[in-house]
């Protein structure tokens, strides 16, 4: 491993609440991009907030003697004011305005930086942007403002970067672009991602568990390899303290067997009466002395056994896994699921978002929505739900139909997770609720969990239970961008979930991997 610049050592992190999300925890970074994973909720966020100083650790330091640039997650679509007050070069280009004008004073003269429109250019270049410094940023899309974070992180020099899923929200040219940034970048990076395109062009993956940290050397395919081989060879190490353990019982039952049937005889001959008394006493004594020794022995051996055992198991940590469980749907093969006819939409009656647009699903089909950012996908999802009204043209759901939006809004923000499927679900008793959450992750105490307790992925998964989880599953899913913030293995778990689903999908999707996993027979591009 490359020298590190970053260390922290012993660093423990509490909830607000006092839950721990690791302790003691120690790990160095290099000058190299590496790839944060964990499980949502295990504290990958609050990891980089306390590398960033927003954070301080409830113990432990952090000796981080470089200059950060910090990409929050979710705080390029968050982003107000112009792109030159997001840069923060507002003054600066106002100064040149001034002498380029003729009203410059000595002041600006000598306070000017010639070189800043060209650096800004290319900044804005290098995010595949083009946009003017006087831009409302009110006016781009999220992807674009997630871009421009970025651009503008890149463009005040960091000398390390910490990226919170930098891929959120972007259309598939946003990605590439913030991959070729990333193979640009020459400093280090700690990139928190799911995105399983973004990790394969990592240098190292460190994974964040209870137990700890843990580096693996390579990208996202390697870390996949040692982890397989990591888990096979524990798993064996498993089952060798386990038969070793066993072995040791069995010889420590048997010995006091054979000790059993040892005194039963001495006390037969003792009743019988057939040796002399002095000699009976010393066969007990030295049967009681083997004995006793032999029990020790086994007892001894018996605690190393379980000692192996438990080390062994702890190597491992002991998670419940995520599992989707769906009923079936009912929806008859051929049967006309959606139509719409010459429909024109959006927010803006002078500028639709959607024009003319003609379509229909049927049956089972499962249909994507593909295009860049701002083309009207999640517009388009707003429609099919009942949630917008078109501008002109007839849109027709004829089944029932479900819409998970990518904030998750279904969810009651000020009440627990139980309490947010039984609103979605009315007619449902508490305990069908309970055991219906239980089959998607949300066991006992974690269905009454606040829902603004919640990291960005346990809440998809909380309105995924919601939505998915009830006596019978809605014939039509409208999913809009469903893996955006959840972790690698609740992205698997979906997967292999929508793939038992017989109802019809209508997903808006940049992630190729979940699409291609899910089984996408039809692709409609919007905006192109």
């Amino acid at each position: 491993m490359p020298a590190s610049v970053i260390t922290l050592r012993g660093v423990t992190a509490l909830t607000p609440e006092g839950h721990s999300l690791f302790s003691q925890l120690n790990l160095s970074l290099s000058v190299e991009r590496t790839g944060l994973v964990g499980r949502n909720g295990v504290g990958k966020s609050t990891l980089l907030r306390l590398m960033a100083g927003d954070l301080r650790p409830d113990s432990g330091s952090i000796d981080c003697p470089l200059r950060l640039g910090w990409l929050r997650q979710g705080h390029g679509a968050a982003t107000r004011g112009t792109v030159a007050a997001l840069f923060g070069i507002g003054e600066d280009l106002a100064r040149l305005a001034r002498i380029e004008a003729g009203h410059g004073s000595l002041g600006d003269f000598s306070a000017a930086d010639w070189t800043l429109p060209a650096r800004f250019e290319s900044a804005i270049a290098g995010a595949g942007l083009a946009v003017a410094a006087d831009t409302s940023i009110d006016t781009l899309s999220g992807g674009q403002r997630t871009r421009l974070a970025l651009a503008a992180l890149l463009f005040k020099e960091p000398q390390y970067l910490l990226l919170d899923e930098p891929t959120n929200d972007l259309d598939r040219d946003g990605r590439r672009a913030v991959l070729q940034l990333l193979a640009d970048w020459n400093g280090g990076a700690l990139v928190v991602s799911h995105d399983r395109e973004l990790l394969g062009e990592m240098d190292s993956i460190v994974e964040l568990t209870s137990l700890g940290a843990t580096r693996y050397g390579g990208n996202w395919q390697h870390y996949r390899a040692q982890k397989q081989a990591e888990l096979t060879a524990i798993g064996r190490e498993v089952a060798d303290a386990r038969k070793q353990l066993a072995a040791v019982q069995r010889s420590t039952q048997q010995r006091l067997e054979r000790k059993a049937r040892t005194d039963g005889a001495g006390r037969r001959k003792r009743a019988r009466g057939d040796a002399p008394k002095i000699l009976l006493d010393a066969q007990k004594q030295r049967s009681e002395a083997s004995g006793g020794s032999s029990v020790r022995l086994g007892e001894a051996r018996q605690a190393e056994a379980e000692q192996a055992l438990q080390a062994a198991r702890q190597k491992v940590e002991v998670q419940k896994p995520v599992v989707v469980e769906l009923a079936s749907s009912a929806l008859a093969a051929g049967k006309t699921v959606l139509t719409l006819e010459a429909v024109n939409a959006g927010y803006d009656l002078r500028q639709p978002v959607l024009q003319q647009l003609s379509l229909a699903l049927r049956g089972p089909e499962r249909v994507a929505l593909v295009g860049p950012n701002g083309a009207g996908k999640s517009t388009l999802l707003a429609l099919v739900a009942g949630e917008l009204e078109p501008f002109s043209g007839s849109v027709a759901c004829q089944v029932d139909c479900a819409r998970l939006d990518q904030r998750a809004a279904l969810l009651q923000a000020h009440g627990t997770v139980l309490e947010s499927f039984c609103r979605y679900h009315p007619g449902l008793a508490e305990g069908a609720c309970r055991e219906a959450l239980a089959r998607l992750g949300f066991r006992a105490a974690a269905a009454l969990q606040p829902v603004a307790s919640l990291s960005g992925g346990e809440r998809l998964r909380a309105a995924l239970a919601c939505v998915l989880g009830g006596p019978r599953p809605p014939q039509l899913l409208l999913l809009d961008e469903p893996t955006n913030h959840l972790d690698l293995e609740a992205i698997a778990a979906l997967e292999a979930g929508l793939g038992s689903y017989d109802g019809a999908l209508l997903v808006a999707s940049h992630d190729q991997a979940f699409l291609q996993a899910i089984g996408i027979e039809r692709y409609i591009t919007l905006g192109g």
